[in-house]
C-alpha cells in the first residue's frame, strides 16, 4: 500500500508538470489543451506503473534517493520558471520581472562566441526580432542557472550523505535495471566506461540540441519551434538533459568505485584469513 501511494503521488506530480505550461500560458487553444492532457495522462500512467511495481524496469536509482528527486525537481523548477517568464510577457508581475532579469544577467554572461547560449539564440530564424532573441536568451540563462544549481545540490548531497550507501544497502542490479551485468567484461570497467560516455554526452548535448532544432526549423514552418509551450519544453530539455547525463555519469562512477572498494576489502579479508590459518 505504501508503494502504491507513493506511485500515485509521483504520477500526479508528473501530470501537473506536463500540464503546467498549458495551464498558465494565455492564448492556448482548447485543442492544444486536450493534446497536452492526453500526453500528461500517458506520462502519469507510465510513472504509476513503473513505481507501483516491486522492481523497476526503466527508472534508475529508484531505491537510492535523492537522485531522481533532484532530477525531477530540476525539471519542474526549470519548466515553472520558464513558464513564469513567458507569462510575464502578457501579465507582468514582480516575480516574473525578477526571474526575467536573473535570466538576462546569466544569459548575457554566457553569451559569447560558440557558447551554448549563443548557439541557442542562433537557432532562431534570421528575421527574429531583437526582443524575441533577448527573451530566448533570458530563458536559456534561467535554464542554465537551474541546471548548475541542481548539479551542485546533487554533488553536495552525495558528499554529505555518502550517497548511495548512506541510504542503506545498495543493490546495483535493482537500481540499474537497464544495465546488463551479463553482457561481458568486467562490471567495474563497464560502469566506468558508461560513466565517461554519459559525462561526455552531457558536455556535448548543449551544442547538439540547438543544431538539431535549427535543422528541424528548416523542415517546418518558420517559428513553429519557437512559440509558447514548444519553446519552454525545448529550452527545458536543453538545460535538463545535460545535467541529467552528468548526474548519471557521476552516479555510475560512484557505484563503480563502491564495487571496487568492496572487492579490495574482500580480497584483503581473504588474505588475512589465509595468513591466520
Amino acid at each position: 500500500m505504501s508503494r502504491m501511494a507513493g506511485a500515485l503521488v509521483r504520477a500526479l506530480l508528473v501530470l501537473v508538470l506536463v500540464v503546467l505550461p498549458a495551464a498558465l500560458l494565455p492564448g492556448v487553444g482548447a485543442d492544444a489543451r486536450q493534446v497536452v492532457v492526453l500526453f500528461a495522462l500517458i506520462a502519469a500512467v507510465l510513472t504509476f506503473v513503473e513505481y507501483s511495481a516491486a522492481y523497476p524496469s526503466l527508472v534508475e536509482f529508484r531505491y537510492a534517493p535523492p537522485f531522481n528527486r533532484i532530477r525531477f525537481g530540476a525539471l519542474a523548477l526549470t519548466v515553472l520558471m520558464l513558464t513564469v517568464i513567458l507569462r510575464g510577457q502578457f501579465e507582468p508581475t514582480t516575480f516574473a520581472l525578477l526571474a526575467e532579469a536573473v535570466g538576462q544577467v546569466v544569459g548575457r554572461a554566457m553569451d559569447f562566441p560558440y557558447s551554448p547560449v549563443r548557439l541557442i539564440t542562433l537557432m532562431l530564424p534570421d528575421d527574429t526580432p531583437l526582443a524575441q532573441v533577448a527573451l530566448v536568451r533570458a530563458l536559456a540563462g534561467m535554464s542554465y542557472i537551474v541546471a548548475l544549481l541542481s548539479l551542485t545540490v546533487f554533488v553536495v548531497a552525495m558528499r554529505l550523505g555518502s550517497w548511495p550507501s548512506g541510504a542503506g544497502a545498495f543493490n546495483v542490479w535493482v537500481n540499474l535495471p537497464t544495465f546488463d551485468p551479463t553482457a561481458g567484461g568486467d562490471v567495474v570497467e563497464r560502469l566506468e566506461r558508461d560513466a565517461r560516455f554519459n559525462i561526455a554526452l552531457g558536455f556535448l548535448m548543449p551544442f547538439l540540441i540547438p543544431a538539431g532544432v535549427r535543422f528541424l526549423s528548416e523542415l517546418t514552418a518558420p517559428g513553429a519551434l519557437t512559440g509558447g509551450q514548444t519553446l519552454i519544453w525545448m529550452i527545458a530539455a536543453w538545460g535538463f538533459l545535460p545535467v541529467s547525463l552528468f548526474m548519471r555519469g557521476i552516479a555510475m562512477w560512484r557505484v563503480a568505485r563502491m564495487i571496487r572498494a568492496q572487492r579490495d576489502a574482500n580480497s584483503a579479508e581473504g588474505e588475512a584469513d589465509l595468513r591466520t590459518a
